[in-house]
């Protein structure tokens, strides 16, 4: 069923990707004014795509959780699952979006405060602070998991239960057939979607890496600097990816999320406690109540391109992600039920993430609104320095950013870690023991990838390459959620099927 060979799925993946950073590379002008019109015509034209896809996978999700498929275990009937819940919801949270999170916790609700994405409304007020925080909450909130959902689940549902290879492509079997050319191509729309979405997650941290340098001991910013920072990181997470799944990747996982927690509670209590809380709940209230306007919002009669460099790029980004977190968290999940899954996945890191946002955004604007503090203009000007600004106005700033810093870098290192697990398995006929070099040729071409957009457009380019490659994978992901309900009906209609026979012949008897 699996092999370790080469096949023309990581060759055709490698070279377009080889070409893509030597082209960045030797013509950096050429380079950025290409990706900056790919931006703007796939945001223009297909923004409208982005916010329907996400919406529909929310709501197919939510009708198996109530439905009679959720019962369906992925795996044997009596399987358990391989890891205990805090591990798993650890491995979830760590590949699915710890780099963004620490980037954005504080980042996102202060920019939102200095720039409100409502008119009328004045900058750095408390409307402009409620509206900035219901913003970030739906952001991080369960649609961006929908989409790790569906991939995850039905590739689960492939691997475990009809005991098929982890390919995207088989997934889709039962809508396209075996048409080898056309599941070729999928799985290498799939391996350059996950490719350039996980490069820019490693942009990002690598940059507020460099900006937390910067702000503890004097750094400068700029390309030495986080070249050196890619190095370092290539190293530990090629380290890391030849001790396996077991033990590496899960070790980090623990690890992130625990120091995770233990950061968090350490804001809670140092910072405005009773504000935080009030953020939180008040910030759910406004979530739930603008979820659908949130979901739609698009600019059609004006020029504000607020929700395309937002909202858009926010699920095209999840998108690019979703073949390599969707793998991984198929990965993980074996013996788990389908509402299990779902409730995990969809819910369990996005709770994670919206009383971050709550601790962190919810401190820094109390202390620009009642402290006297400039956090959103230090923000406004560099926004790798958001939450380094905001550990500035606490006590053992020095310490806490430190390890802060270690926190971010060992995100980094994981989510690498399992991505170059990932692509190796979808480059090697969904192998679950894939070969060393093939790690290495992926760790390489990743980190490559992150320093060629981060020389050539910075946080820009970075966003640009997500946004344009999940692209066609969004009508992928839509055919996989297709496929998905009509192999869960039909199984379970067989299922109905052979037990109504079974009880004729046992009552004939």
């Amino acid at each position: 069923m699996f092999n370790n060979k080469l096949n023309s799925v990581f060759w055709v993946s490698a070279i377009t990707l080889g070409v893509f950073v030597l082209v960045g590379a030797l013509f950096p002008t050429t380079f950025a004014k290409g990706a900056n019109a790919a931006l703007n015509f796939t945001t223009t034209s297909f923004g409208w795509l982005y916010l329907l896809a996400i919406f529909i996978f929310t709501a197919f999700l939510i009708f198996l959780i109530f439905s009679k498929y959720g019962n369906i275990r992925l795996g044997g009937q009596d399987e358990k699952p391989a890891y205990s819940v805090f591990t798993w919801i650890g491995m979830l949270f760590s590949a699915g979006f710890g780099i963004a999170l620490v980037f954005y916790g504080v980042g996102e609700p202060m920019t939102h405060f200095n720039d409100v994405p409502v008119t009328g409304v004045e900058p750095l007020s408390e409307q402009a602070a409620r509206i900035a925080m219901g913003y970030s909450f739906f952001h991080y909130g369960v649609s961006q998991w929908t989409v790790f959902a569906i991939v995850g689940l039905i590739m689960a549902y492939f691997q475990f239960k009809k005991k098929k290879n982890g390919l995207v492509s088989t997934s889709l079997t039962p809508l396209i057939g075996n048409r080898k050319k056309l599941k070729n191509g999928i799985d290498i729309l799939a391996v350059v979607a996950t490719v350039m979405g996980v490069a820019t997650s490693l942009g990002m941290g690598i940059m507020q890496i460099n900006g937390g340098l910067n702000s503890v001991f004097g750094i400068p910013t700029g390309i030495w600097p986080q070249l050196a920072i890619v190095a370092v990181m290539t190293g530990l997470f090629l380290i890391s990816s030849s001790t396996g799944l077991d033990k590496g990747i899960k070790w980090l996982s623990n690890l992130n999320l625990g120091a995770a927690l233990v950061l968090m509670l350490f804001v809670f209590i140092t910072g405005p406690t009773v504000f935080i809380l009030d953020t939180f709940i008040v910030g759910i209230g406004d979530y739930l109540s603008n979820f659908i306007n949130y979901s739609f919002r698009l600019n059609p009669y004006t020029e504000d391109n607020w929700s395309r460099e937002w909202t858009v790029f926010y699920w095209a980004w999840a998108i690019a992600w979703s073949p390599f977190v969707g793998a991984f968290v198929a990965r993980v999940s074996r013996g788990r039920t389908v509402r299990e899954f779902i409730l995990g996945v969809m819910f369990a890191p996005p709770a994670v993430a919206l009383m971050w946002i709550a601790v962190f955004g919810g401190t820094a604007l109390h202390m620009d609104l009642f402290g006297g503090t400039n956090i959103a203009a230090a923000v406004n000007t560099d926004i790798t320095n958001a939450l380094f600004s905001l550990f500035d106005q606490l006590p053992l700033s020095f310490m806490v950013s430190v390890l802060t810093m270690l926190l971010i870098l060992t995100f980094l290192v994981t989510s690498a870690d399992s991505a170059v697990y990932i692509l190796s398995s979808m480059t090697t006929g969904g192998s679950l023991n894939p070969p060393i070099r093939v790690r290495v040729i992926w760790g390489v071409l990743m980190s490559s990838i992150a320093t060629v957009l981060l020389i050539t457009s910075g946080l820009a380019g970075l966003q640009t390459a997500s946004i344009v490659a999940a692209l066609p994978f969004t009508i992928i992901l839509l055919m996989m959620t297709f496929t998905l309900y009509k192999v869960l009906k039909q199984d379970v209609a067989s299922t109905d099927a052979n037990q109504v026979k079974a009880k004729k012949k046992k009552n004939t008897a």
